[in-house]
């Protein structure tokens, strides 16, 4: 099963923005930042924008900025801002009519359903300042002053 890295992606831009919360970033500058096209950062913040959690402005000097405080962004909100699935499998019928997939998915749906609601609930309580404040300790840590930006 491929892994889906878009939450990790995305919070890997938003710790960007974070750091330098008052310059505005372009799609171009946040896709080099974790090697992909600005295609897909815009296709990604599309729904951040939505959520109020980025906020885009245009023209000369334009870009993307934080909607709010990193410390009033949960990690939570970003994820169902993203419409991710936090686990690595659904219980969404392909087949219905088949017994099998029927027993499998009485299994497991109950253990998703639980499951997403504590991974929902621990991540409500990180907010991007937080991951933002552990990206800083690390560089102090190997004594460089910030990601290059």
């Amino acid at each position: 099963m491929k892994r889906n890295g878009r939450l990790s992606s995305t919070l890997h831009i938003l710790v960007h923005m974070a750091e330098k919360p008052e310059r505005a970033l372009t799609s171009e500058q946040l896709a080099a930042f974790i090697h992909t096209n600005p295609v897909v950062v815009r296709r990604t913040i599309a729904g951040l924008r939505e959520a109020g959690i980025v906020t885009a402005s245009r023209g000369h000097g334009g870009g993307l900025l934080l909607g709010r405080a990193p410390d009033k962004i949960s990690l939570a909100e970003i994820s169902t801002a993203l419409g991710e699935t936090l686990l690595p499998f659904s219980t969404e019928p392909e087949s219905p009519e088949c017994l099998v997939e029927q027993a499998v998915i009485a299994v497991l749906d109950e253990f998703r359903i639980e499951a997403e609601r504590l991974l929902t609930e621990k991540l409500s309580h990180i907010t991007l300042a937080d991951l933002t404040a552990d990206f800083r300790r690390r560089c102090d840590l190997i004594g460089v002053s910030s990601h290059a930006v």
